[in-house]
């Protein structure tokens, strides 16, 4: 049986899935519907259920699994579903909802292993004791948790994948260019992303907390940062520790995406450059995986509602 993200445009289905999140809107006519995103093993597409009632609005809830009769289209350059039935899945049809969630292409175990070895090739006694601190804090949620609600990497275990690939990228990167603090940038890429396992709710049904809305992933790994000190009694004005900090709050690149500085060491600069590339290829990636050679892929939001041509084998 074909997934939710291997379906042909105008394909008619039915098939159990997972109601990833469920917003209520209202409609130009003043009547309230859910926008859906569903979600199987393949990723994740959306629908709409319009003139929803209120006993269907708290029936079809983030989390649950239902069994959905529709037809894939494409609306505006992206894939949507169009709902023709949907009902809540008996519990002897659903099983565990957790079972069609989209996970991580390496083990978790596999993940664990990596960066604890690379654990050790953090020199700095400060960075060091700060980053094993935080993973022990977080290990569950580091390991278990998306890296974002929708765009990249938002899937079971994505923060552990987005972080596993950057330092595969920062290993690489300091062979050719040996100027580079190595410790720092691997702690920096351990780090840079952690305040997320505060910032989202989990990966079942993924949102952003009170707190990840109003603060944000940058400055909660900071105050994390500065709580681990104060735990190891490191000095948090020290430079190593100030530098280490910059690295997390600079990420970002710009003001404008968040970030409350701008790069201004080398480490930081390519810890941004290596955080970019590693979210725009799994982003190409997900939409090329999905695209017949010859053709466009799907606009995808986070590179500027751009959509990629996928060439023919030459």
């Amino acid at each position: 049986m074909k997934k939710l993200r291997e379906l042909a445009v105008d394909e008619a289905f039915q098939m159990f899935v997972l109601i990833k999140n469920a917003d209520v809107r209202m409609a130009k006519n003043g009547k309230k519907f859910i926008a859906f995103t569903f979600q199987d093993t393949s990723g994740t597409i959306d629908g709409k259920f319009w003139d929803a009632s209120d006993e269907e609005i708290q029936r079809f809830e983030a989390g649950k699994v239902v069994f959905l009769s529709g037809k894939r289209e494409v609306y505006q350059g992206n894939p949507q579903v169009k709902i023709i039935q949907l009902r809540l899945a008996k519990t002897e049809e659903a099983g565990d909802p957790s079972l069609y969630m989209e996970r991580a292409p390496i083990k978790k175990e596999e993940m664990e292993e990596e960066i604890s070895q690379t654990l050790f090739e953090i020199l700095n006694p400060h960075w060091n004791r700060i980053v094993r601190y935080l993973l022990n804090q977080y290990k569950k949620e580091f390991f278990d948790y998306p890296a974002a609600k929708r765009n990249h990497h938002a899937f079971a275990s994505g923060l552990a994948y987005h972080t596993t690939t950057m330092l595969r990228l920062g290993k690489a990167i300091v062979k050719e260019y040996p100027e580079l603090n190595a410790s720092l940038l691997y702690a920096g890429i351990i780090l840079h992303d952690l305040g997320k396992v505060i910032e989202l709710s989990g990966p079942m049904s993924t949102e952003y907390t009170l707190v990840g809305n109003l603060v944000g992933h940058l400055v909660l790994v900071d105050e994390e940062i500065t709580k681990a000190c104060l735990a190891l009694k490191i000095d948090e004005q020290a430079e190593d520790v100030v530098v280490l900090r910059h690295m997390v709050l600079a990420h970002h690149g710009l003001l404008e995406y968040g970030s409350p500085v701008r790069p201004r060491i080398m480490e930081a600069e390519i810890l941004h450059q290596i955080d970019n590339l590693d979210a725009s290829m799994q982003m190409m990636l997900t939409s090329i995986r999905q695209t017949t050679p010859g053709e466009y892929t799907d606009r995808i939001f986070g590179l500027d509602n751009r959509s990629f041509y996928v060439p023919k084998e030459i």
